[in-house]
């Protein structure tokens, strides 16, 4: 715990949406804040209240469960996604509605994904502050924006866009859930997520998982709209600043994650000499994307961990885990941190997911990027064309977006052993110590938490200053 906390503790709401990308952020915000003194209600579905109470013990942390997704049906359920967004609004609404007005403990805030779009009613109607969190990258935010002016307000931007930008290839819609049929430009989902803008200009604050040196023209840039504080980047402590006790792990796992055996066989591997890959918790690869990769690392001499998930191990290559057997580890999931902080790890073939690309950034490992769709998309495009901190294997121009064998292969050996790869390390090096300095003490994030936290209690900064 750290010194200079609330003498007594605030209560602070948090509500989380559905997808490991999007709790655990918000989880470990969540543990920022106890850390400091502040008790905090983690809101969420009733499977996933369950999992965080099974694994995670916080004495300033509890769970509340304000949907019954397990009998009541989830993203599976009858109605499909919509379906489940449909039950998740009339259920949660109003249990968590009626929580915050029976709690012996009066909330003084709710933090709320920014993309769930009832949100912010709730801050009006019970007269507390909120505060939207926004789970992507400040840069995704400013390029979502525009859009959300031609489809909400039917207006163009009343300001000049972001420049970097304008050179951003195109955004890709695959593979989305659904939310019905197109009836305009845009598909229903991406209508959906749009509407995320409506809670930040109803927010006291809009909090970004990112740290300002990391996105400072962006962030300068948003400020003309919104008040964005940066918070991150959200790993563990332990990986990080070391302040909060007892993190050392995100708490929130889709799959269980076979951690003993891939780190012993990265203890035997030589620094640097292994590619890790991974597509995430929700990116869906094709089989003939899946068979390009495989070609990729077999035709090579590099030793790599690959990440399959259970449903995406039928479109593997017959035989392929037995004939790599000698050079590869193929398992069904892993600790990305345990992984991405090993020694041994050169390289990270990323969808570019931003928990991914954060933790990539937070640990110094170059990036071969595979984005898949939408934010992935603008991720790399910053890795690759601003931070200098990865490549992008480009994909074919068709709709199936097919990166081949070949290109990933050349993006591998051009970070390993190129000329570029020798400045991409470099430069990732540079902005691992950037990430640590923000959120360790008085660096940006931090100060930015202390300011949140000072605003709920005027007095809280006086305690904090006794002890820096």
């Amino acid at each position: 715990m750290e010194q200079g906390r609330v003498e007594k503790a605030h209560h602070i709401v948090v509500l989380a949406d559905q997808g490991q990308g999007h709790i655990n952020p918000m989880l470990q915000f969540s543990k920022r804040l106890a850390s400091k003194g502040i008790k905090i209600t983690v809101a969420t579905t009733l499977s996933n209240a369950k999992s965080m109470k099974a694994t995670l013990s916080y004495s300033m942390i509890t769970f509340e469960s304000i949907y019954d997704d397990c009998s009541q049906g989830g993203v599976v359920g009858p109605g499909g996604f919509k379906g489940f967004l449909d039950r998740f609004q009339a259920s949660g609404s109003t249990n968590l509605t009626r929580f915050i007005l029976d709690h012996e403990h009066p909330v003084k805030c709710l933090v709320y994904d920014a993309n769930i779009p009832w949100a912010s009613k709730i801050t009006t109607q019970l007269d507390i502050a909120g505060a939207a969190f926004f789970t992507q990258s400040c840069a995704t935010a400013a390029t979502y924006y525009p859009m959300y002016c031609e489809v909400y307000e039917k207006t163009p931007l009343s300001m000049p866009s972001f420049p970097v930008i304008t050179g951003l290839p195109k955004l890709r819609f695959p593979n989305l859930p659904s939310l019905g049929c197109s009836t305009g430009r845009y598909p229903p989902i991406i209508i959906h997520i749009l509407g995320q803008f409506d809670n930040f200009g109803k927010a006291d604050w809009v909090l970004f998982n990112s740290f300002d040196k990391l996105e400072e023209e962006v962030v300068n840039w948003m400020k003309k709209v919104w008040d964005v504080v940066t918070i991150g980047p959200t790993l563990p402590s332990f990986y990080l600043d070391k302040r909060v006790e007892n993190d050392n792990e995100y708490g929130f796992n889709i799959h269980e994650p076979n951690s003993s055996n891939c780190m012993e066989w990265l203890d035997s591997k030589k620094t640097g000499s292994v590619v890790y890959v991974s597509f995430g918790s929700a990116a869906n690869l094709c089989a003939e994307q899946i068979t390009e990769l495989a070609d990729a690392l077999r035709q090579s001499n590099i030793m790599f961990l690959w990440v399959v998930k259970p449903d995406e191990q039928s479109k593997l290559p017959i035989d392929f885990s037995k004939e790599t057997s000698g050079k590869g580890l193929v398992v069904t999931w892993c600790s990305q941190l345990e992984v991405l902080a090993h020694h041994a790890i050169g390289c990270f073939i990323s969808h570019c997911g931003w928990n991914s690309t954060l933790e990539a950034i937070s640990f110094g490992v170059p990036i071969v990027a595979m984005p898949q769709i939408l934010d992935q998309i603008i991720n790399a495009h910053f890795l690759e064309k601003v931070w200098s901190v990865g490549l992008i294997a480009k994909a074919s121009e068709d709709e199936k977006g097919v990166t081949a064998s070949e290109e990933i292969y050349r993006c591998i050996r051009e970070v390993l052993e190129g000329e570029r790869g020798q400045e991409i390390r470099k430069n990732i090096t540079s902005l691992k110590e950037l990430a640590k300095e923000a959120i360790d003490t008085s660096g940006s994030s931090d100060k930015h938490i202390d300011e949140f936290i000072s605003q709920l209690d005027p007095a809280y900064l006086k305690h904090r200053s006794n002890y820096n």
